[in-house]
């Protein structure tokens, strides 16, 4: 009986060893599937179309971008075998423990029917009972042979549940080999891959130091021009708090006290938005239905010559060619800004936050325009030479400028 209990206390801690391995199994096999996930984006939105020798620095950041991508997957890859190979390691030596404690399980199953049957050949049940002293001994045996026999049914139960528990075990264990095999073989494949792209990122690279000098100076040139759209856009936003509240104040006939210089006077109802846009960080809604960053917020170096840095205002997102940019929150169409090249630029104020959609070419809003969340700004310009279409998506809480991931829906 006490062996029967043992069994049971053990099998529970065994399924909760299971349940607290998975938890952490089930995390890097949902990582695992992201990041495959990535890569086919990455293939499919930076690799699919038709690129120009002149783009050859957009084609070396894309490339880092993939193996970057590929070498987080076998990281992710080695620790999924590394947890599976401590599982397979767990499971073998319960199993050999199980094994050990279900062959002792049977040999006293054995040595209990062989002792019952030697019983039974000496002396029958009756005899044993009629052979009683008195009518109290009688009951007490009656009693004793009951007991035995529900015993010899609980061991019997306890062989069999112990049977199918280590058969079960080793079926887990195949199962987790070959999961682990199917992990080994997508590492190498993985790697054969990374060593792919790089022989042709020493072919980009060896290209690029020949016209280095040109290079540096268009990518310098580059930066100066999307640092002058920034300038600009920056002085558009100063310019619309300014006239906002110049009118706020005409209606209220005297100026609020500790109001701040390029920060909006809010209604109650602006108020009231803006509360719930905070309400909403971490969960606001991407900015295109599908999509990859391909370069974050703030100081980077750049990926092909690490002496030049990039102050990344916001997320640029490549998407597919003909999408458009979608609202995030609602609100209403503060400006929009137009460059020398015809690329559009759209505000919209939530409150006091204001959300940048740049990179667009054809316009479905206008100034002053209410928006509702997922509502569709524009069209997303694609590049020519590249083939990219993307989107640079910025936020703002008044003129300060805030990291969009930390407020977009984690993918």
């Amino acid at each position: 009986m006490i062996r029967a209990c043992f069994y049971i206390l053990f099998s529970v801690l065994l399924l909760s060893s299971f349940s607290s391995f998975s938890q952490t199994k089930k995390e890097l096999e949902q990582q695992r599937l992201k990041l495959k996930k990535e890569i086919a984006q990455v293939n499919s939105l930076l690799f699919k179309e038709q690129k120009k020798e002149k783009n050859i620095l957009e084609n070396l950041k894309d490339l880092n971008q993939k193996i970057d991508v590929r070498l987080r997957l076998i990281r992710t890859i080695n620790s999924e075998a590394k947890l599976l190979s401590k599982e397979i390691h767990k499971n073998e030596k319960e199993i050999a423990k199980l094994e050990k404690e279900l062959a002792a399980l049977k040999e006293d199953y054995a040595n209990m029917i062989f002792r019952s049957y030697k019983s039974k050949s000496q002396q029958s049940r009756m005899m044993f009972l009629l052979s009683s002293q008195n009518f109290y001994q009688a009951y007490k045996r009656l009693e004793y042979m009951k007991q035995y026999t529900s015993f010899r049914k609980k061991q019997g139960e306890a062989i069999v549940n112990q049977t199918n528990l280590v058969a079960k075990l080793n079926d887990s264990l195949l199962l987790q080999k070959q999961v682990k095999d199917t992990l080994i073989l997508s590492e190498k494949e993985q790697k054969e891959k990374i060593e792919s792209d790089k022989k042709n990122k020493e072919r980009l690279i060896t290209s690029i130091k020949k016209k280095e000098n040109k290079y540096k100076r268009d990518l310098r040139n580059k930066i100066k021009a999307e640092r002058r759209v920034t300038e600009k856009i920056d002085k558009i936003i100063r310019d619309e708090i300014a006239k906002a509240n110049r009118l706020a104040n005409a209606k209220l006939k005297i100026k609020p006290k500790n109001t701040k210089k390029n920060e909006f006077i809010l209604s109650p109802e602006a108020k009231a938005l803006a509360a719930k846009f905070e309400q909403n960080k971490g969960k606001l809604p991407w900015p295109v239905d599908e999509g990859l960053v391909t370069r974050r917020f703030g100081n980077q170096p750049h990926p092909s010559f690490p002496g030049i840095s990039i102050n990344s205002t916001g997320l640029h997102i490549v998407t597919k060619r003909g999408k458009s940019a979608e609202a995030i929150f609602s609100g209403k169409v503060l400006n929009i800004l137009v460059t020398s090249q015809g690329k559009r630029n759209v505000l919209i104020q939530h409150g006091n936050y204001i959300t940048s959609y740049n990179n667009l070419e054809k316009l479905y809003v206008k100034k002053g325009d209410a928006i509702k969340t997922g509502q569709k700004i524009g069209q997303i310009f694609t590049d020519k030479v590249s083939g990219k279409t993307t989107l640079i998506f910025v936020l703002y809480k008044n003129t300060t400028k805030l990291n969009p991931s930390s407020w977009i829906l984690k993918r």
